[in-house]
């Protein structure tokens, strides 16, 4: 009676840890999809006129290739560091920086991350769900440079080995593409096409190599003219010409009768928004008044009326520009004047400044060379150590700054900006003051001078202040930046990657159907082969599926694409721990064991073998983590959390489900075994033959 009593107690308890599971699956389900039990709420509350309220969890976290963004990589300057200080720390402060400013510009989740590929050190910067990237660039380029220079020039370090060696290692791959150039030009192929293709002359890169036609005034001095003047039409470099900027490949395409030089003179209206225009008018407007101008406008005239219309300074001269060569103008200018007739006046020409007439009163004709060109620049020390300006670096940068503030000077009311130093920066700058007393000293922001005073005694306080004509909207503004964080060093953005919405939500339904379908497949197999055991396995999977996506939301995982793989991928190797386990339990029942026993014994000795499997897979997934980039390392970590899970599904979850129905079964091995018989073992097979 007692041993009766006793199984009944531990089959109760058996009963309760099942219903406790089974609370705690679909509370999973419901922290999980909260939209599943807000609609099935709503659906009770319409047939049954009572509420059970509703549910609000935070959604899973989304990586951009899955919900649309932008994937933006920075390459930092370290060159600055190198006199302040730890390298990597300054990088790790750019990075939080960039991290803050995007938190303030609202963008959800974003991963804002350092990574170092060679000597270069990126900050990479993904943001999903925003659309507007320009926007999100803007705001990331918004953050401030903020520098203090004094008068001199930077003293130029000679190169390192290291930077030595990296210079000849890209001239000799130069030269390499050079000779691969010349060889493809040998054997005929489009000159435009491979100078699209190869060329670093952006000047004429787009137009095929194409150069604007080259005379005795625009191309004096350039070693090109002397080579157009040693060759004729059809002709091109044999072997590419080698000079200190570069290897250059010249295609010659003839020569041609033209003005090499023009006199004219011009009236400009220029309109709101044109460059330099300080006038009202509208587009139209402007565009009205020229045309006005035209109908009156002669060769005799124009002078006049350059004098009384013309909204440029060439007004005082009656619109005389002089005489020039071809490229000094901007190019719809230049085209316009150069194809006029001499004592002619042109239709209205629209440029960046406004519009234009043209009165063209001379030219000198001469021979023009039409000829294209292919460039292979050389790296020179410029490269790595860019020249310096009349201004200098001191160690003091916006690093140092604690925070600034609007000010009003007391005397004039205008607005100015305070800036108050860390302990650090108070030193630095009580330096600075006093080696350049009565000497000026810059505040340079993004590379800009915005505030140039003169030092009139030593400031030992840490305080300064920047003035520059503000209105109180551009010191405020000024100051959000500033205190939003300065950049301790520069950044230039090397790579924009976009993700539209629609290409993110399929593939976001592409993955979802990927695992679910790999899910019904692999539950479908267990079910099959080992029956009862098997569905037992896949309510295992279910609960071991929710208590995954739960953890992905609580830490929360960024889930991308790649990080679903690696849950797709857990859930087959969760199915393995069960599959393990399930032969082992084979086994011991080929032995001849009861049920119970064979099932104990089967979880004990499968545990040796699931563990060391497991184990060289998370040791896999750290290495995975600890040396890739975001998307490797997503996947590592969602692999890793599965196995982990996997573990505790098959050893503890499983085991809980097959010691509730045991009592239910009896001794049916088929259950387990289905009509399959014990292997033959070799000696077996020798007896029989």
């Amino acid at each position: 009676m007692l041993k009766i009593r006793q199984k009944e107690e531990g089959h109760k308890y058996l009963g309760f840890k099942m219903w406790t599971t089974a609370i705690i699956l679909i509370a999973l389900v419901v922290f999980n999809f909260p939209t599943i039990y807000n609609t099935s709420s709503d659906w009770i509350h319409d047939k049954a006129g009572f509420s059970v309220g509703h549910v609000d969890f935070d959604a899973f976290r989304l990586g951009l290739d899955l919900v649309g963004g932008a994937h933006l990589v920075y390459e930092v300057d370290t060159r600055p560091a190198l006199d302040y200080g730890n390298v990597e720390d300054a990088v790790e402060g750019v990075r939080d920086v960039i991290e803050r400013r995007v938190n303030a510009f609202g963008v959800g989740e974003p991963l804002v991350q350092t990574n170092l590929v060679g000597d270069a050190h990126r900050i990479i910067v993904e943001l999903p769900g925003v659309h507007d990237v320009k926007a999100a660039i803007a705001a990331i380029g918004e953050t401030p440079l903020l520098e203090f220079k004094e008068a001199g020039e930077e003293e130029q370090e000679p190169l390192t080995e290291e930077e030595q060696a990296q210079m000849v290692e890209k001239n000799l791959k130069a030269k390499a593409t050079a000779d691969e150039v010349i060889t493809k030009v040998r054997a005929g192929e489009d000159f435009a096409v491979l100078a699209k293709k190869y060329s670093d002359d952006l000047i004429s890169k787009e137009n095929g190599g194409q150069l604007p036609l080259l005379n005795e005034v625009n191309a004096e001095g350039l070693e090109i003219l002397d080579w157009a003047k040693t060759h004729t039409k059809g002709q091109y470099t044999w072997n590419y010409e080698e000079y200190d900027s570069g290897f250059y490949v010249f295609k010659h395409n003839g020569i041609e009768q033209g003005a090499t030089e023009v006199t004219a003179s011009h009236i400009l209206v220029c309109y709101e928004g044109a460059e330099h225009c300080q006038l009202s008018l509208s587009k139209q407007e402007a565009f009205d008044k020229i045309n006005e101008i035209k109908t009156q406008a002669t060769v005799e005239n124009f002078a006049a009326l350059a004098a009384i219309h013309s909204t440029d300074g060439s007004s005082v001269e009656g619109g005389l520009l002089g005489t020039f060569g071809r490229g000094q103008m901007v190019p719809e200018f230049d085209q316009a004047v150069f194809d006029m007739q001499v004592n002619t006046i042109s239709e209205p020409i629209e440029t960046a400044f406004g519009y234009h007439l043209i009165l063209k009163t001379d030219e000198v004709l001469g021979d023009q060379y039409n000829l294209q060109q292919i460039v292979i620049r050389k790296y020179t020390e410029a490269d790595f150590r860019p020249p310096s300006g009349e201004w200098k670096n001191t160690k003091l940068s916006g690093a140092h700054l604690v925070r600034a503030v609007v000010q009003f000077d007391q005397n004039t009311g205008v607005p100015r900006v305070g800036l108050q130093f860390n302990d650090e920066g108070k030193d630095l700058f009580a330096e600075i003051t006093k080696r350049n007393l009565q000497q000026p000293v810059a505040i340079f922001l993004d590379g800009m001078p915005i505030s140039i005073p003169t030092v009139q005694t030593e400031i030992t306080n840490g305080e300064a202040i920047i003035t520059g004509n503000f209105t109180i909207q551009e010191a405020k503004l000024l100051v959000q930046r500033l205190n939003a964080g300065a950049l301790p060093l520069p950044v230039e953005l090397v790579s924009e990657q976009r993700v539209g919405a629609s290409l993110g939500a399929e593939s976001l339904d592409r993955s979802l159907k990927a695992a679910l379908i790999g899910l019904l497949i692999v539950s479908i197999f267990i079910i099959l082969y080992y029956r009862l055991f098997g569905f037992m396995a896949f309510l295992a999977l279910v609960l071991y599926s929710a208590i995954v996506l739960a953890i992905f939301k609580s830490i929360p995982v960024t889930l991308t694409v790649s990080g679903l793989a690696g849950f797709i991928l857990s859930l087959g190797i969760a199915v393995d721990a069960n599959i393990i386990i399930f032969e082992r339990v084979k086994e011991e029942l080929w032995d001849g064991r009861r049920l119970h026993s064979a099932i104990e014994e089967g979880f004990v000795r499968a545990w040796a073998a699931i563990r060391d499997a497991n184990v060289s897979t998370l040791i896999t997934c750290a290495i995975l983590f600890w040396f890739g980039s975001s998307v490797v390392k997503g996947f590592a970590l969602t692999l890793s959390i599965g196995v982990i899970v996997s573990m505790i599904s098959a050893i503890f979850i499983t085991r809980l489900f097959l010691r509730f129905v045991i009592p239910h079964l009896g001794e049916e091995t088929k259950l387990v075994l289905g009509n399959k018989r014990k292997p033959e073992t070799e000696t077996q097979v020798e007896n029989q033959a």
